[in-house]
């Protein structure tokens, strides 16, 4: 396939490999690989009990981020074709970008990030590498899913307004467009689908929303007065707004890969700025939707209710492991000589459910 990529895209052979050289598989490529064994890894598994921005359990329909990871993976790799970049690769980011969230959604996040503030802090884009470099353990003699360097650059480089990743270890000045798309990707399914979400939930509504402009196109193409059904009407709103989107960010970043003359991945890597982009409009539109989820739904007495619950929570499970590491899995107490154990503790608890957070509380 991958002559069929475009010049400038991730290729296997052009690739800087895994850690641990691994023989090639007979009918999987590398990226292929990296996405099954994201998608194989407990961490993975795990992101079905974890908040996206409603507890998981309380209604079955609300995202969690397993499902919020699948649904980017998908408008990941509708991109990734129309630009003929790595497919496969883009995937992979997608499913694995997500993998470093804590339990609780961003308020667990901020919380492990103050607990942690003198010992490195916490963030959870630095989080999925780490769990794809350390703590997945699926193979005898060493740790780590043992990824390829680009799947790793992603993970490491994820950007959206609410992500800011840390400096790392990484020399390239700028991302792969695989792992720019997954940026986009991202953005693009959580506001979408928050959307969604919390009109199902009661929290926002569609007569506050009609004042956005990419909202009420979103409706005028699907004739959404028609749609009596309002959990219908949602959901086709959601995927008309998606459209919109995923179609202006192809027109916009094949532009703009053109304008900017890219003809190989170095080319990429040195590229300042984004090239996977949302053109102007767009952008401000999306920007609003943004402005309006953080003041009418993020902000909700609802949700900040539940925030101020979380901190306390995670503050008591963080001092009970501390004082009591032996209590952790074997795994994790083996690592504390290593790493530290405010480290250790901190990685224990960002793997866990928001279920299992609640069940150790209980218990204690």
């Amino acid at each position: 396939m991958s002559e069929e990529l475009a010049s400038y895209s991730v290729t296997a052979q052009r690739s800087r490999k895994r850690q641990f050289p691994v023989t090639e598989h007979p009918y999987r490529s590398a990226f292929e690989r990296d996405r099954d064994r994201i998608m194989h890894s407990s961490a993975f598994r795990r992101l079905e009990g974890k908040t996206q921005v409603f507890t998981p359990g309380v209604n079955d329909h609300y995202r969690t981020r397993l499902t919020h990871s699948i649904e980017v993976a998908q408008i990941g790799r509708t991109i990734a074709r129309a630009l003929r970049v790595n497919e496969s690769l883009t995937e992979a980011i997608c499913l694995g970008h997500d993998l470093g969230h804590s339990p609780f959604g961003h308020c667990g996040e901020k919380t492990l990030d103050t607990i942690m503030a003198d010992h490195g802090g916490f963030e959870h884009n630095a989080q999925s590498l780490r769990i794809a470099d350390m703590l997945e353990h699926p193979y005898p003699g060493m740790n780590g899913l043992n990824l390829m360097y680009e799947t790793r650059l992603g993970f490491a480089r994820h950007q959206s307004p609410y992500d800011d990743p840390k400096p790392d270890a990484f020399s390239e000045r700028n991302c792969s467009l695989e792992g720019q798309i997954a940026d986009i990707a991202d953005r693009i399914a959580y506001n979408c689908h928050d959307l969604e979400d919390g009109l199902r939930a009661g929290l926002i509504s569609e007569e506050e929303l009609k004042g956005l402009s990419l909202f009420s196109e979103a409706q005028s193409r699907i004739d959404a007065e028609e749609i009596t059904d309002d959990s219908v009407r949602w959901v086709r709103t959601a995927k008309s707004v998606i459209n919109i989107l995923v179609s202006d960010c192809i027109d916009t970043s094949e532009t703009a890969i053109r304008k900017a003359d890219i003809k190989t991945l170095e080319d990429v890597y040195g590229w300042e700025g984004r090239l996977v982009r949302l053109g102007g409009g767009s952008e401000k539109q999306l920007g609003k939707i943004e402005g309006f989820l953080l003041e009418k739904m993020y902000s909700h007495e609802e949700i900040k209710r539940t925030a101020m619950q979380v901190k306390g929570w995670l503050e008591k499970l963080f001092d009970m492991f501390c004082k009591q590491p032996d209590a952790m899995p074997e795994f994790y107490q083996k690592l504390v000589q290593q790493e530290g154990l405010e480290r250790v503790v901190c990685d224990y608890i960002a793997g866990m459910t928001d279920r299992f957070c609640m069940t150790l509380l209980k218990d204690d």
